[in-house]
């Protein structure tokens, strides 16, 4: 119920509306007005036991700051109906009191009025242009948040080609080219590009590269343009492409 609270009227108490059309009040607020002379917290619980007032029924607590900056728990407000508050103003038994509940008499006249009135067309030309920006802004909110269920799917069928292609090129340019005999090994070429793999299962902490976001795709491509072969494995590369040089120079 505190969610998209839209002020309607402000000149005694501010009474807001929520997006289910009921106008409500906050618990902080009505109390400021009213000149309480007590504690927020103990007028209000007493208020609620007074009146038998249901929690999420009635009224709903949140925090209000989040935290308390002078220790203990969070600061408490309260989002209170209309009806609800108009019974605590009654209960003060002072003059506020009966100000804030005629106050309180008259939004609610107000609204049953308009309600039962029929709308003229400006009214229901704003009211239309109104409920079209706001489907507009739902329409927006699925799109991103469909855009961004997207992006954080694990690679499709393009991503994958698009990594392993990137894999075998750079592997290939490693090995020193299809021609080379340490390409030609299939022991050392299946090793080297195991280890790329296992690169970048550890970059992006998966299990798969087919697990890595689509969203990563691109920054998954500069992993491997970017490998380097541990020492071990690429002194292996240097002397098996090293022994066919000698090999041909000897012939």
């Amino acid at each position: 119920m505190q969610k998209n609270l839209k002020t309607l009227e402000n000149s005694l108490v501010n009474v807001y509306e929520t997006d289910t059309g009921e106008k409500v009040v906050y618990g902080t607020e009505l109390y400021k007005v009213l000149q309480v002379k007590s504690n927020y917290t103990t007028w209000i619980e007493r208020r609620f036991n007074d009146i038998d007032a249901i929690e999420n029924e009635d009224y709903e607590v949140f925090s209000k700051n989040g935290i308390n900056l002078k220790g203990g728990r969070p600061s408490l407000d309260h989002i209170i109906k209309l009806d609800t508050a108009k019974e605590m103003a009654m209960l003060e038994r002072n003059q506020k009191g009966k100000e804030v509940r005629r106050y309180f008499i008259q939004i609610e006249k107000k609204y049953k009025e308009q309600a039962a009135r029929p709308l003229s067309v400006s009214e229901q030309i704003r009211l239309i242009a109104q409920g079209n920006v706001e489907l507009e802004q739902k329409i927006d909110n699925v799109k991103q948040d469909l855009e961004q269920f997207k992006q954080d799917m694990p690679v499709l069928g393009i991503e994958e080609n698009k990594i392993t292609s990137a894999v075998r090129k750079a592997g290939v340019k490693i090995l020193g080219g299809k021609g080379s005999n340490a390409y030609n090994d299939k022991s050392l070429r299946s090793k080297l590009y195991s280890d790329m793999y296992r690169e970048l299962k550890r970059q992006f902490d998966v299990t798969t590269y087919k697990a890595i976001k689509r969203s990563q795709c691109s920054l998954a491509l500069s992993v491997i343009e970017t490998y380097k072969p541990p020492i071990a494995l690429e002194e292996q590369i240097k002397n098996c492409n090293a022994q066919i040089q000698f090999g041909t120079g000897v012939a």
